[in-house]
């Protein structure tokens, strides 16, 4: 699915808003959540996924999760979702989350019931 796709299907959902934010130079729209709830939940996923469910093997771990991880990170987020964390906790997460971006998705999408979309998705991500 296509970004714009997703993200109209999500505002129609009442997931996101639409907003026009003045920035410097340009108008331009944001897609701000309107419910603060789904938010927290994710953030929680992705801090039980990196503390209390790590599983030190991506093919191991849930692949929405995962994927949620990747793109997490690529956002510039990840760091965000890690910042509530007691200083042990974050260091942990952090580097927990290194290892995942240290894995070479051209080798992982090589393994026996490997995600091949999946792997090509994170490749194209961290490069």
């Amino acid at each position: 699915m296509k970004p714009a796709k997703m993200i109209k299907n999500l505002v129609e959902r009442g997931v996101l808003t639409t907003e026009r934010q003045n920035f410097l130079l340009v108008d331009m729209t944001t897609h701000p959540l309107t419910n603060n709830v789904i938010k927290q939940r994710l953030i929680k996923k992705v801090q039980e996924a990196v503390l209390d469910r790590w599983v030190n093997d991506p093919h191991r771990m849930d692949k929405r999760l995962l994927a949620l991880i990747y793109l997490a990170h690529a956002s510039d987020v990840l760091e965000n979702a890690f910042a509530p964390l007691l200083d042990e906790q974050y260091d942990l997460a952090t580097e927990r989350v290194r290892q995942l971006l240290d894995v070479g998705p051209e080798v992982e999408c090589l393994k026996a019931n490997a995600s091949e979309v999946l792997w090509a998705v994170v490749a194209a991500f961290t490069k």
